[in-house]
């Protein structure tokens, strides 16, 4: 019976998100007869994954030091195999920007956008409105203000005191239309979720509140779009060196009178696992449920990834 360590919690602003799919994959993996071990994961962990010497490390962290790269260093040098990407494939997928010029080589579509600093994005507008501006190196839409195409002038929040996400910010084109994600198990694309939601964009709310956003699945889209978008989801989790689990989330401008754009805004590699997440409702529509895509997770993991 292997001994897995179900690493969640954490310090990041994802905390709450993280310790919600922890708390799911650990008793998935039990029920499927591991052995689990809950890690609420502090800045101890090596000291206690030394001590608790698991066979597998899932990983069920979201955002900074769970999502970027880091732990991924820590497992590595405790040579402990783990589930998800690799710490290159984290890093690189973190950091928006980056991310972005990878995929841009490999031919997956992405909005234009600069980096700046957050006071000179307060003061005058960077780009022609409409724009979103985004921390580079955060999850589940903390950070991230919209500006209409009306704005008169920048977000003024970039100037507070309190502001938590680095004073260097992604400003990036707007692009209007549906919200669609398609997740990646393996070398496989699944199928392509139509995320509904009466908010102005698909944020944390509407991610994990229930009843936040309704889930269309498979998306209502023509059929050489609803391929091109697998195959882009699959091209970018390649291009970027993921493993495992990963979700490419698009904006595709279909509505009448539209551009008929379609974008690739990120590419997620620590998938949400909670009640209301995309990835487990992909997987349960090709006949694999909860406790079969947390087990294909753990008989994956590796180190070297």
């Amino acid at each position: 019976m292997a001994h897995v360590a179900v690493l969640m919690g954490g310090w990041s602003a994802e905390r709450p998100v993280s310790l919600s799919s922890g708390n799911a994959c650990a008793d998935a993996l039990e029920a499927g007869g591991f052995r689990v071990t809950r890690v609420d994961v502090g800045r101890d962990i090596a000291e206690t994954l030394s001590a608790l010497r698991p066979d597998v490390a899932f990983n069920a962290l979201h955002g900074p030091f769970g999502e970027d790269g880091c732990v991924q260093g820590v497992l590595e040098v405790l040579s402990i195999p783990y589930t998800h990407s690799g710490v290159l494939a984290s890093a690189l997928a973190m950091n928006k920007p980056k991310a972005n010029s990878v995929m841009k080589a490999a031919g997956v579509p992405v909005s234009e956008s600069v980096l700046v600093h957050r006071l000179e994005a307060a003061r005058a507008h960077v780009i022609e409105p409409p724009y979103v501006v985004k921390p580079p190196g955060e999850g589940s839409s903390f950070g991230v203000l919209i500006v209409k195409d009306d704005a008169i002038h920048p977000p003024q929040e970039l100037y507070a005191e309190d502001w938590r996400f680095g004073d260097t910010v992604m400003v990036e084109r707007f692009v209007d239309g549906r919200e669609l994600t398609c997740g990646v198990l393996g070398d496989r694309a699944l199928d392509i979720i139509d995320i509904v939601t009466d908010n102005r964009f698909y944020d944390y709310e509407a991610k994990y509140e229930i009843g936040g956003s309704r889930h269309i699945l498979p998306a209502g889209i023509l059929p050489d779009v609803y391929q091109n978008i697998r195959m882009l989801a699959l091209r970018a989790h390649q291009a970027l060196g993921c493993r495992g689990v990963s979700r490419a989330d698009f904006r595709f401008d279909d509505r009448p009178g539209g551009t008929g754009g379609l974008v690739c805004l990120e590419v997620n590699t620590q998938p949400g696992m909670t009640a209301t997440s995309l990835v487990p409702e992909m997987a349960a529509h090709v006949g694999m449920d909860f406790q079969a895509l947390v087990r294909w997770m753990v008989e994956d993991a590796s180190c070297g990834r």
